[in-house]
């Protein structure tokens, strides 16, 4: 595996490009033979993520079709490696030419060109910019078919808050058909409208604007996850950092628990037809890095863009001055709800992954 690249431990993804390349690929390593797929059920997916979308997202027109290189014969999967592939046709590297010794606040670029002594691509981002989680989601829409066809497992993930807006409503199954019906991903319409235009004024600003991603996966049986350092929290955890702009995860009542009683935030158990299951679910369906057969509910939180039109004050590496810079392009005023399809993408990563290494899902369908 690449260092830094792979995620997994019996299901691999291994995510390869650069978001000014020719291309950007995964390699997905561990997934069943027999699994029935083809490229219209990864694209589907891509779809979701794709940028030039609309008013609220990056103007940088791709259309991220995917070709299957690998792994799949007569529709089904053989059980080697699944290389996918979408090249890259949009791409604008004159507008970063004045950032090869300018700073830009907010972004990776000075401690990577610390660590890769300069070598490495500063072109959009590189390695380091939002265009890879694309390969996140080749492999994510994979992970999510093999739960859905071996244990009807779902998982939906959508937009609860942009700035300090937020949804009035707790998320039901019955909102899951609103979360695509508009730009923002949120499945309360009403709320929606508001965020698009909150989104709108932060571009109008040259600014940008942070939120909230909320996941809730259902069918999830009991005994997922390996204790202690590969515990499913651990895992997912992990999975949601690797997403650029997360900067915070919870599970269930995650912060707002510390400020409860135990009386108050722990889950009594009942009976319900003929099925243990508890009452609430403060802890969002994991209890000791296990899942406990309740749904597992996560928030993600995302910063702000860090590119925005501003001008705003930085140093130049090169004549080791303060100076000013004016980020050009084209960026998203909020990447939330482009998020969306990737949190869902590694939380079914995650999931399919533990599956694996539990044998609840075979090494052939």
């Amino acid at each position: 595996m690449l260092l830094g690249s792979s995620i997994g431990h019996r299901l691999v993804l291994t995510s390869f490009g650069e978001s000014h390349g020719k291309s950007i690929g995964a390699v997905l390593q561990g997934c069943p033979a027999g699994l029935e797929l083809e490229e219209k059920d990864i694209q589907k997916m891509l779809d979701q993520r794709r940028p030039g979308q609309n008013l609220i997202s990056t103007q940088r027109k791709e259309g991220d079709i995917v070709e299957i290189i690998s792994g799949v014969f007569r529709g089904h999967t053989t059980g080697a490696p699944i290389t996918m592939l979408i090249w890259n046709s949009d791409q604008k590297s004159k507008d970063y030419e004045n950032l090869k010794t300018k700073l830009r606040p907010g972004h990776s670029d000075y401690p990577a060109m610390i660590k890769y002594n300069q070598q490495n691509d500063y072109r959009g981002g590189g390695r380091f910019s939002g265009r890879l989680t694309a390969t996140h989601v080749m492999g994510g829409a994979i992970a999510r078919k093999l739960l859905k066809v071996t244990l009807g497992i779902e998982t939906n993930s959508f937009t609860s808050q942009i700035g300090k807006v937020k949804m009035e409503k707790k998320f039901n199954e019955k909102m899951i058909n609103s979360i695509y019906k508009n730009e923002v991903r949120c499945p309360e319409i009403k709320t929606a409208k508001i965020m698009r235009e909150k989104i709108l004024e932060a571009k109008k600003k040259g600014d940008s604007l942070g939120g909230i991603i909320e996941s809730v996966t259902t069918n999830v049986p009991v005994g997922l996850g390996e204790p202690i350092f590969n515990s499913l929290e651990s895992d997912l955890s992990r999975a949601m950092f690797s997403i650029p702009s997360v900067k915070g995860v919870e599970f269930g009542s995650g912060f707002e628990g510390s400020e409860l009683f135990g009386s108050e935030n722990n889950d009594l158990y009942t009976i319900k037809r003929g099925k243990i299951v508890t009452k609430t679910n403060n802890s969002g369906g994991i209890l000791g890095g296990i899942s406990n057969g309740m749904p597992i509910t996560m928030r993600v939180a995302f910063k702000p863009a860090s590119s925005i039109a501003q001008k705003q004050s930085t140093v130049d590496i090169k004549t080791k001055k303060e100076a000013v810079l004016q980020v050009k392009g084209r960026h998203d005023p909020c990447v939330v709800p482009r998020a969306a399809p990737v949190v869902d993408s590694l939380v079914a990563l995650t999931i399919a992954d533990h599956a694996l290494l539990s044998g609840t899902i075979k090494p052939v369908l």
